[in-house]
């Protein structure tokens, strides 16, 4: 027998390994394919979580100063009382002492408010704004006073936003519907003209 007879594979065997060889051929590229599903998926959560982990890195360190700030607005509100206490025609009778305490105080005021907003503590714009109630709270409606119902008349305590947070809502007074008597409601309006 010569060599070439020796490697003689009979076509139906040969057949059946080359069809096995196509089976494995497949299963492995299932498994693969399978792998690569898997792998693309961990990265995809290990980037997400990378994501999340920063995102809320970063809130905690904005926001990580929240009660402190809470606290300095107390202070911030302070000076504005004590500032509004002397009105002008006392300060142009006052002594220049006493011109002077007042105007340390508004000065430091000013840096106070200047601080807070350098760290990303803003005061809530009222100025003829509607009623919002994710940043106003409402202590009273009162006659309108020519606005449109539902727009600020008074505030009486400024509010501020850390960030894109309500730090502080602003204690309002809103104009009511001249038409009937203010309604109290829970946590929304009281009439304090009873």
């Amino acid at each position: 027998m010569s060599g070439d007879e020796e490697d003689y594979i009979p076509e139906s065997e040969g057949a059946d390994a080359a069809g096995e060889q196509n089976e494995e051929v497949a299963a492995l590229k299932a498994e693969i394919a399978e792998f690569k599903d898997r792998t693309l998926r961990a990265l995809a959560d290990a980037e997400n979580t990378r994501r999340r982990a920063e995102r809320e890195k970063q809130d905690a360190s904005q926001y990580a100063i929240a009660n402190f700030a809470r606290d300095m607005l107390a202070v911030a509100d302070n000076f504005a009382r004590a500032i509004e206490a002397c009105p002008p025609d006392a300060r142009a009778s006052a002594s220049p002492q006493i011109k002077a305490v007042i105007e340390g105080v508004e000065a430091t005021d000013r840096q106070l408010l200047a601080t807070l907003e350098r760290h990303g503590i803003k005061p809530i714009n009222t100025l003829n704004a509607k009623f919002d109630p994710n940043l106003h709270q409402a202590i009273a409606e009162v006659p309108s006073q020519g606005k449109p119902p539902g727009t600020i008349v008074d505030v009486v305590q400024a509010g501020y936003v850390i960030g894109e947070r309500l730090l502080r809502p602003a204690m309002v007074t809103v104009a009511r519907n001249d038409g009937g008597a203010a309604q109290a409601s829970p946590g929304g309006t009281v009439d304090t003209q009873a």
